[in-house]
């Protein structure tokens, strides 16, 4: 191999290192010369209506951070990934009237404290709590991990393994679950079934998790990236309530960020067919 050779392929295998674990930045060409194909929000657990928290300053705060970076750049999308409210659905028609002001379409999915039966929720966000959305070739799975009294459970596994055939032939699938499904986490629960079902998906880009408020990293299955966003709200997680920026290119690479919550921090670029980063 020659010298210029060497070089190269050493600068494109750096290394990024956070709270213990190994990032490894993308291969290939740099993303800045592949077509974009969607950008977007992603936060969770607002928990809204939490007893002695300033919810509402905490979720007003986030949006207005967010529609500051839609204003500079938009965004295609947005997903607030579970635990909307604290375990009283009463507060849902106050946080829907707050995220409103999001000034870009969004999405959410249930998590154990939006205590909400199917029904309910259905009444709060005019959304089931399984769907999903397919934009330019890309479909967006949503699915729910708790039920009406917050117990951690899997997604409906015959409803997402119908999703996951039926979108066999886009070109990226992204998922979106609260919970956890592996025990990576304090608050994660073991799920075999999902764990193989996404072994199985060759087309799945990436998964993204709320949940666990001190996660702000990435970790990995089957050589798929599960993305945490830190927290929103809540009285514990990171030092920090912020957010995660994603963005989607041409090939099925992705970028993406943790907002903290207006400056950017962990700047990761994935490919899919990477290799997983070795433990350290």
């Amino acid at each position: 191999m020659d010298r210029r050779r060497f070089i190269r392929d050493a600068s494109v295998l750096a290394l990024l290192l956070h709270q213990g674990q190994t990032l490894l930045a993308s291969e290939g060409p740099s993303l800045a010369r592949r077509k974009r194909l969607l950008r977007f929000a992603i936060a969770s657990d607002t928990h809204f209506g939490q007893p002695k928290t300033a919810y509402q300053e905490m979720l007003d705060t986030g949006i207005r951070h967010m529609n500051e970076m839609h204003a500079k750049d938009p965004f295609d999308f947005g997903v607030i990934n579970g635990d909307i409210v604290h375990d009283d659905i009463s507060f849902f028609p106050q946080a829907r009237k707050t995220l409103d002001q999001l000034s870009f379409k969004y999405y959410v999915t249930q998590g154990n404290h939006d205590m909400a039966t199917p029904e309910q929720w259905r009444q709060a966000w005019d959304s089931p709590v399984n769907f999903d959305v397919v934009k330019d070739r890309t479909a967006l799975i949503f699915a729910t991990t708790s039920d009406h009294t917050g117990k951690y459970l899997p997604p409906d596994m015959d409803w997402l393994t119908a999703k996951f055939r039926e979108h066999r032939k886009a070109d990226h699938i992204l998922l979106f679950i609260h919970i956890p499904q592996m025990k990576w986490t304090k608050h994660a629960i073991e799920s075999t079934p999902f764990q193989e079902l996404v072994k199985a998906q060759k087309n799945l880009r990436a998964v993204f998790h709320g949940h666990e408020h001190d996660q702000d990293g990435i970790k990995w299955h089957a050589g798929v990236p599960f993305l945490f966003d830190s927290h929103m709200g809540g009285n514990w997680g990171t030092n920090y309530r912020g957010y995660r920026i994603v963005e989607l290119y041409k090939g099925g690479s992705i970028k993406t960020w943790i907002m903290n919550p207006d400056t950017p921090l962990f700047e990761t670029e994935l490919t899919p067919g990477m290799a997983e980063p070795m433990p350290v």
